[in-house]
């Protein structure tokens, strides 16, 4: 019975976050699923890996590592850089938090929104690249794995330590009904565990995703001091290039 209710959230979760089939029928568990975030960034770094060693015989470094970004794209259905555009709308408006969050609700992508989509893109594309060019291909295809999963176990940590912004019913507001615990970071020791199959530089990866993570809940909190779907969203795709930018450099 246990296990059938964890493979029902796991099944919630990948249809949250992705476009990927996992069945019919599936009660939607918002609160269930959280934990199981980090497992879905793995199922989308393992489909990663895969897509990239099937496309890297027909093409340079540099175009595999574009078409890895639009896979990564239409893996997720956009869903977390509409996030990160809406986000950036409303946290670069100068205006005051209620007129933000009004601006984020707002389905129109403004100018700060589409530079903001376009160069977390660029960045995460020359991460990409640079992993590809710079490290050994064990590395690559460890890398390719796990910073999927960073990426959005980072968004249990904004679900934490942040209060929902909106009081009406928005994109997020699901996964605060309740206040998480510790057995909701459970399955973020799976990638931190890989990680150390890079050696010593599994501690530069977790400093930076540590760096990255207060970096951006720091500004949550000084600039909203609440946290919103839309800024999950975000969270979630500028570790994603950050990190992938960071993991380049480890081997330059």
């Amino acid at each position: 019975m246990i296990m059938k209710k964890y493979f029902s959230n796991l099944r919630s979760a990948i249809l949250f976050i992705t476009i990927l089939p996992a069945g019919k029928n599936i009660i939607y568990s918002p609160m269930g699923m959280i934990k199981f975030f980090p497992v879905v960034g793995l199922i989308l770094g393992g489909l990663l890996l895969v897509f990239d060693l099937s496309i890297s015989h027909f093409w340079s470094p540099f175009a595999v590592s574009v078409l890895d970004v639009v896979f990564l794209v239409v893996l997720t259905g956009a869903f977390h850089l509409d996030g990160l555009g809406d986000a950036a709308d409303g946290l670069f408006s100068h205006r005051s938090k209620k007129r933000a969050l009004e601006i984020m609700k707002d389905s129109r992508t403004g100018m700060m929104g589409l530079v903001a989509v376009f160069c977390i893109l660029a960045v995460k594309m020359a991460g990409i690249y640079s992993v590809k060019t710079s490290g050994t291909h064990f590395q690559t295809l460890i890398l390719f794995l796990i910073i999927p999963s960073y990426s959005r176990m980072s968004m249990i940590f904004g679900i934490r330590l942040l209060d929902y912004g909106r009081k009406e019913k928005g994109t997020g507001l699901d996964l605060f009904e309740k206040s998480i615990g510790l057995k909701d970071f459970f399955f973020m020791l799976i990638p931190m565990a890989i990680s150390l199959f890079l050696g010593y530089k599994a501690l530069v990866l977790n400093l930076v995703f540590l760096i990255t993570l207060i970096s951006i809940l720091g500004f949550y909190k000084k600039k909203m001091n609440c946290i919103t779907g839309d800024m999950l969203g975000a969270m979630n795709e500028i570790m994603e290039a950050f990190l992938f930018l960071a993991a380049g450099a480890f081997f330059v």
